[in-house]
């Protein structure tokens, strides 16, 4: 028998994956059996717990082959002296909604995290992951309000913490709605709207002075 190599083992984990996604959207995440996958995927039961310990970990691999994108386009250092804050801002978000609009695979796993899944007992983990990142998304658009209302010497007309909890919200908000019908409304362009009606009501839709 011919010995497995790296590329193989990929071949299938991708496979699982795969077919995990399909699954997961069709039926719901807990309606799906880790059997229900490895028919599905064309292998055995065992090739899951050679790939992952169970199927939270199997959930949460699924998610960051999307979701790591994401993420760095968020946290990507921000340069102060490549401009206005809030332009970086803007630009930042605006480049995460253009990823989620244009690739079938990331709104197909978003669906399937925001609508197919329940946080039980077996997947307190991932919770808490979804949680820390949401976290830390806020923590980044609060630096960079701070930063805004610093280069335009005023005072924010709200806590910055609850104006970044806001703008975080609205963001999360605006995709979990558009995922439920995507032909509703354009997710780039109203998000874009959106997001400069928000900064604009806290002060800072006008570009910093130089």
């Amino acid at each position: 028998m011919a010995r497995r190599t790296k590329a193989d083992a990929q071949v299938t984990r991708n496979s699982l994956l795969d077919a995990a996604e399909k699954l997961f959207q069709a039926r719901g995440v807990s309606q799906t059996s880790l059997n229900d996958i490895a028919l599905a995927a064309g292998t055995t039961r065992g090739a899951i717990y050679w790939h992952f310990k169970d199927k939270a970990d199997l959930f949460h691999a699924m998610m960051e082959r999307v979701t790591l994108p994401l993420e760095q386009t968020l946290a990507a250092p921000e340069d102060p002296q490549a401009g206005d804050p809030v332009a970086q801002l803007r630009a930042a978000h605006q480049e995460t909604l253009r990823l989620i609009a244009t690739d079938a695979q990331t709104q197909r796993v978003l669906a399937i995290a925001m609508h197919k899944m329940e946080y039980t007992d077996e997947f307190n983990g991932l919770q808490s992951h979804h949680l820390g990142v949401h976290r830390q998304c806020v923590q980044r658009n609060q630096e960079a309000l701070a930063r805004a209302f610093a280069a335009r010497q005023q005072r924010p007309p709200v806590p910055l913490d609850s104006a970044a909890l806001g703008l975080q919200v609205l963001l999360e908000g605006l995709v979990n709605q558009w995922l439920l019908d995507t032909a509703a409304f354009d997710l780039v362009a109203t998000g874009t709207t959106l997001l400069q009606l928000y900064l604009g009501g806290l002060g800072l839709a006008a570009p910093a002075s130089a």
